[in-house]
């Protein structure tokens, strides 16, 4: 099946053809750095990361590139407000966006480019437009003639006339139209400026992306991806600019991430704007979720949702990914004692393992896991179904476990059915690990620093319900069950003896 992507400049799902054969360009819009990073930020480059591994999987060379916006009316008036320098803001608020990345296993993005470091650039870009007839200078700004563009609107289905609207910020004079924006402020007093043909200013929101962008991908490039907030204005107006100052087009495939939404209201930048959106971004203060959440099981819970769809951040639906989760791990738990060691980082899978099953009685389960993986990548050939693609795995992992139980495999012992239960383990590692950047090491557990004592009090539990149950107690053994099922821990009877773990809260 050929990988399919919604484009939405076309409203379809379109064959992907990169712009140069074998190579693909992305681009994923960044924050503006002034504030602590939340949740929100983190769904476009985790969706992202997901992309670009199974791009690579599929063996494309692929270069991404997400912007920091650290010159920007927002950051300005933030700075102002906490009575630092600009500079200084950004820094900080950058410095931990990036640890949320990295904890979140986002680790294949290749350029952080900044706005403050790429002037140069911009300048030039506004100065083609201005030569191009687009754009034009007045009292030291550059303004956008959005009039001179007859497609502007063409990706988000908007008329010229809505553009005053859901503009961020248009002060300055000398414009001819309520709707043409800005490519380069002139400079006000405090706020950050650099030397350009028309005085001293800044750039304009918009055009920071589009020089960015065309620097390091070219002129045209094959994915530009952030959230649905952005497309207008924010991308209209990137890809107005960007088409008019080089006459190609720019983007090959326009992707749009759908927005977080807690109790059905939808979280964007704009929040922070009101006393009760500050309240609610703190709450989704993304470093806050990750330590309380674990970094796995937030990764895991922004790709179980189709990436295109809102995502509901609720406990109930933490707590169902907690236990969808939870399967993997007590799945490789399970292999891990029939292998007597910890799975390998890197591992036959059901392929070279099915060769020697489809002889068998065993010729179903081989066939299945086969039929199984090729369905993960139908999946994420179907505009990157993440949430279909994780579906499949929990299919992976019954046929996994289905086996073991059918097979005897945990009292026999056979080596050939030991070597296949752990090929359909690492067939999902592998699929999880490489494509989604999930169960990629051990499930973390929460430290503690009694942790010694409270195992010591378990395996007391355990001896006691142990021998309550020998004694044909079995009232006893059952309230010794409830009530730790009672307090988050449960109990797990095997053959080699009864494990304990702490259902995470």
């Amino acid at each position: 099946m050929s990988l399919r992507v919604y484009n939405t400049l076309t409203r379809e799902k379109e064959v992907f053809k990169p712009v140069v054969p074998g190579k693909v360009g992305i681009y994923v819009c960044g924050p503006t750095v002034y504030k602590p990073a939340h949740i929100g930020h983190m769904v476009g480059p985790v969706i992202f990361d997901a992309i670009k591994r199974y791009l690579v999987y599929k063996g494309y060379e692929v270069t991404w590139v997400v912007n920091i916006t650290d010159v920007d009316d927002k950051l300005i008036e933030a700075a102002a407000a906490k009575n630092i320098s600009v500079e200084a803001l950004a820094e900080q608020c950058t410095r931990e966006y990036l640890d949320c990345l990295s904890m979140l296993g986002v680790d294949t993005i290749d350029r952080f480019p900044k706005a403050s470091e790429h002037i140069d650039e911009i300048i030039e870009v506004c100065r083609t437009l201005i030569e191009r007839q687009f754009a034009y200078a007045a009292e030291g700004n550059v303004w956008f003639d959005v009039a001179k563009d007859p497609d502007y609107g063409k990706l988000s289905n908007r008329k010229v006339e809505q553009q005053e609207l859901g503009t961020r910020s248009l002060e300055g004079s000398g414009k001819r139209s309520p709707a043409d924006f800005a490519l380069w402020k002139a400079a006000k007093p405090g706020e950050p400026s650099w030397d350009s043909p028309w005085g001293r200013g800044r750039p304009g929101w918009h055009i920071e992306c589009s020089a960015m962008s065309m620097k390091y991908l070219g002129a045209t490039f094959d994915m530009h991806g952030g959230g649905m907030d952005l497309m207008f204005p924010h991308h209209e107006n990137e890809l107005a600019q960007s088409e008019s100052a080089t006459g190609k087009p720019f983007v090959r495939f326009w992707m749009h991430n759908g927005l977080t939404r807690v109790n059905t209201k939808k979280i964007s930048g704009s929040d922070a704007a009101t006393v009760e959106g500050a309240k609610l971004l703190a709450s989704l203060a993304a470093r806050k979720l990750i330590e309380e959440h674990t970094p796995e099981l937030l990764r895991y819970f922004l790709l179980s949702t189709h990436y295109r769809r809102p995502i509901e951040f609720t406990p109930e639906v933490l707590t169902a990914a907690r236990k969808g989760l939870s399967v993997f791990h007590r799945l490789f738990e399970r292999v891990e004692r029939l292998l007597g060691q910890p799975l390998p980082e890197k591992g036959d899978e059901i392929d070279r393992a099915a060769p020697g099953l489809l002889d068998t009685e065993h010729a179903t389960y081989a066939r299945n896991l086969l039929n199984l993986k090729l369905k993960f990548l139908e999946m994420m050939d179907d505009d990157f179904n993440t949430a279909g693609a994780i579906a499949v795995l929990h299919e992976l992992a019954g046929e996994v476990n289905g086996f073991i139980e059918k097979s005897g495999v945990e009292r026999n012992r056979q080596a050939e059915l030991i070597e296949a239960s752990v090929a359909g383990a690492m067939t999902i590692k592998t699929l999880a690990g490489t494509v989604l950047g999930l169960l990629r090491g051990r499930p973390a557990v929460a430290e503690s620093s009694g942790a010694g004592d409270v195992e010591k009090l378990m395996a007391l539990f355990i001896a006691m319900r142990a021998e309550a149950r020998k004694e044909k107690n079995f009232p006893i053994a059952d309230r010794i069950r409830k009530g730790l099922a009672e307090i988050g821990v449960s109990l797990e009877d095997r053959p080699e003896g009864t494990i304990w773990r702490k259902e995470q809260e």
